[in-house]
């Protein structure tokens, strides 16, 4: 959530950051009257207690027993108005950063680059899925009649290839030398600190959810066992980010960078008729999800480095790809700043080719961190984490960002289109060679 002080200070500011993301201003106006109300209220409750310890320690019963009923009364009345305030808070979205293109929607995106040759083939391109049904790797009829629709098993050499690519994505971030590289290739002035696996929890608790700020909008995405009160994740960093609630960190400890692998699940509310068969667009998927705990002051670079990574994974992939900035109508609640990563799929679109998502990395800023009570403890000198040698030992929020590492079945795809063979195999990107054993599926 947003900063109380910010929206009561600049609420016109505010008002231009939501706008810009389609979402009504008048948000801002009706926070401030609910956030009046509570001021009010709480004046006049602790304006009450103080009367109520004069006439106590003036042994006046009569008169202390009637403000106490006027205390209990203003309780009550605070209590509804602090509900209805942070209610209101919440569904105010961060504010775009400003080097954030202005748009309505996902038309108003600029690609910045494009990357990698696409394939270039002599004979007629096949999709993934017909690919994959004629190796045995992908099957979605029998996992229709198991699970439905929008469900998929992986056969054969498929799952070989998915845990090549985690273990490939792990064994890269989490080498530091790689880190190093990649921030000095980008010339960034931030910690070469490597990843950090963690294997998390896909059932979270919903103030857990709640405090990623995804519930408010989009939250018809997300399943919910009503029975035992738990979210499942639609991708890991909403169970990560949680693992440090109502936690506060040392400057020296951050940033904390971790590299988590998940199975996420998502309804598609909304999406019917789109890419409703295959395994491009489904209800269970396999990520891999790289997070990011930073000092406020180098999040910008944090969020640069998770971009370079991304874009270094597919390259070493030898995937052709584009890069797009996100703007701001397309930018989700909790991100401030937002970059896609788009393959170039060659049997898509009646095989013309498409670029598809494959990532996205986003910086948040203090939005989830915020809402998590996740904190960044000032430097005994009072530099930069308490924001200057002059300014008051303050704790401030740190900044969380998040970046895809691999979403597997959406990379699986990428490498079943662009490595397909004139004879109907595929071949195995060298780099996956030494993890799956084999040169070529046929």
């Amino acid at each position: 959530m947003l900063d109380v002080e910010l929206i009561r200070r600049e609420p016109e500011k505010v008002k231009r950051g939501i706008a810009n993301k389609n979402v009504d201003p008048k948000l801002v106006d009706d926070f401030l009257t609910l956030d009046k109300k509570w001021r009010e209220l709480t004046k006049q409750a602790d304006e009450a207690r103080a009367k109520l310890n004069i006439l106590s320690r003036e042994r006046k019963i009569d008169e202390a027993k009637v403000v106490k009923t006027q205390i209990k009364s203003l309780e009550e009345e605070l209590t509804k108005a602090e509900v209805s305030r942070d209610a209101a808070l919440k569904i105010i979205p961060n504010l775009p950063l400003p080097e954030v293109p202005v748009g309505k929607n996902e038309t108003s995106n600029v690609v910045i680059r494009e990357v990698g040759r696409k394939p270039k083939c002599d004979f007629p391109v096949k999709d993934y899925l017909e690919l994959g049904q004629k190796l045995d790797l992908i099957d979605t009829e029998r996992a229709a009649k198991v699970s439905g629709s929008r469900f998929g098993y992986l056969k054969r050499e498929a799952p070989l290839l998915e845990f090549a690519l985690a273990q490939f994505a792990f064994d890269f971030l989490t080498n530091q030398k790689n880190i190093t590289k990649v921030i000095k290739e980008n010339k960034l002035s931030i910690t070469p600190e490597a990843f950090i696996p963690v294997l998390p929890p896909v059932l979270i608790k919903p103030e857990a959810m709640s405090a990623m700020g995804y519930v408010e909008r989009g939250g018809e995405e997300i399943y919910f066992l009503e029975k035992d009160q738990l979210y499942l994740v639609g991708t890991s960093e909403q169970s990560v980010g949680p693992m440090h609630m109502n936690e506060t960190f040392d400057e020296k400890d951050l940033p904390r960078r971790y590299i988590a692998f998940s199975t996420c699940f998502r309804r598609e509310a909304g999406s019917y008729g789109k890419d409703t068969k295959g395994i491009l667009r489904v209800h269970q998927f396999d990520k891999l999800e790289m997070f990011v705990v930073s000092a406020p002051e180098t999040s910008t670079e944090e969020h640069k480095l998770l971009l370079a990574l991304e874009e270094k994974l597919m390259q070493v992939l030898e995937l052709p790809y584009r890069v797009l900035q996100i703007c701001s109508g397309d930018l989700g609640d909790p991100a401030a700043a937002k970059y896609d990563i788009e393959v170039w799929l060659p049997g898509q679109d009646g095989s013309k080719g498409q670029y598809r998502e494959t990532h996205s990395t986003s910086n948040t800023t203090d939005y989830q961190s915020r809402r998590l009570n996740i904190k960044l403890k000032p430097s005994a000198e009072g530099g930069s984490a308490s924001g200057g040698k002059n300014s008051k030992l303050k704790p401030q929020y740190v900044h969380l960002l998040n970046g895809t590492a691999f979403a597997i079945g959406r990379i699986l795809i990428a490498i079943l289109e662009n490595y397909q063979t004139k004879k109907g195999s595929i071949k195995v990107p060298k780099v996956l060679r030494r993890y799956i054993k084999l040169k070529e599926i046929k």
